[in-house]
């Protein structure tokens, strides 16, 4: 098993990858480390595992979202893909809605009140 150095939110990690899958871990690194950067760039969260625990709800939430709409797409008519669009933007409200529930439980300190 090769190992890889990568860098998430400015830290460097090093992480153990089967050979010839480094292409998906670095892109898999690429995508934790944008959605870390992100939410940190909000300023609204400081606390380096509060950034984490928030990107993985945020990735899991969008391959839940893929998941979801690919199974409905299997099943459904053309015209039923259509219209199940407005639901995507539902599941963004949902997850925003979580988000600033999560934001309220946790002060500033990234820790439960």
């Amino acid at each position: 098993m090769k190992q890889i150095e990568v860098q998430i939110l400015q830290q460097s990690y090093l992480l153990a990858c089967p050979e010839g899958q480094e292409a998906r871990l670095l892109d898999a690194v690429e995508r934790v480390d944008t959605a870390m950067t992100q939410i940190r760039d909000t300023g609204k969260v400081r606390a380096r595992d509060r950034i984490a625990v928030l990107a993985a709800l945020n990735l899991a939430f969008e391959v839940a979202d893929r998941e979801a709409a690919a199974a409905q797409a299997a099943h459904a008519q053309p015209a039923e893909v259509l219209a199940s669009a407005p639901q995507e933007s539902a599941g963004e409200e949902r997850l925003s809605q979580l988000l600033l529930r999560l934001d309220e439980a946790l002060g500033d300190d990234g820790r439960v009140s």
